[in-house]
């Protein structure tokens, strides 16, 4: 189970049973943010009890996962493919309230993860993948000084046209505190 991480603004918990219903009062993610992480809106099932539930054991289940809190549950952030032996991992982030998008919380809550990854877990390298449309994740990795170190071209089919995935990665001395 990961620990609790602080910020000024946000707390990173692991997901508690209490979770189920406070993800399912936020309703379906935003179709926004569904085409930013390159998926179809319509080819989602209905949002429900049952998959609140499953998000909330998905993150229960992950070793490096936690709920993003401010005032309430507002996203979550992994560390998924954690490597010990070669010291790197990946980041995923997403935040579901759309007023809490735009706010730089999504930055706090990466940077609070990149340090306890690079700190506590001793980890070297942190990638992420994100597509090219999406300006606003872009510009928030930057942040925490990830850099831009290769495009895969036309890797998702949406709304009618193909996206390209830029693939960035920071080391530990790049990263930038807020």
């Amino acid at each position: 189970m990961p620990p609790v991480l602080q910020t000024a603004n946000l707390t990173l918990r692991p997901p508690q049973p209490e979770d189920v219903a406070r993800r399912f009062a936020l309703g379906p993610e935003p179709s926004e943010n569904l085409r930013l992480y390159g998926v179809n809106p319509e080819t989602v099932p209905p949002f429900s009890m049952e998959v609140a539930e499953g998000w909330i054991r998905a993150l229960s289940d992950h070793p490096h996962a936690w709920v993003i809190e401010k005032q309430g549950l507002i996203g979550s952030v992994r560390l998924d493919r954690v490597d010990l032996v070669d010291r790197r991992a990946s980041l995923a982030i997403g935040l579901l309230k759309p007023e809490a998008m735009g706010h730089g919380l999504g930055t706090e809550a990466a940077r609070a993860v990149l340090r306890y990854a690079f700190f506590s877990l001793k980890l070297h390298r942190i990638s992420v993948r994100v597509l090219a449309v999406n300006q606003r994740a872009i510009r928030s990795y930057e942040k925490c000084g990830f850099r831009i170190e290769g495009r895969e071209r036309k890797t998702v089919f949406l709304d009618g046209t193909w996206q390209d995935d830029l693939i960035m990665g920071l080391l530990e001395h790049e990263l930038i505190e807020g």
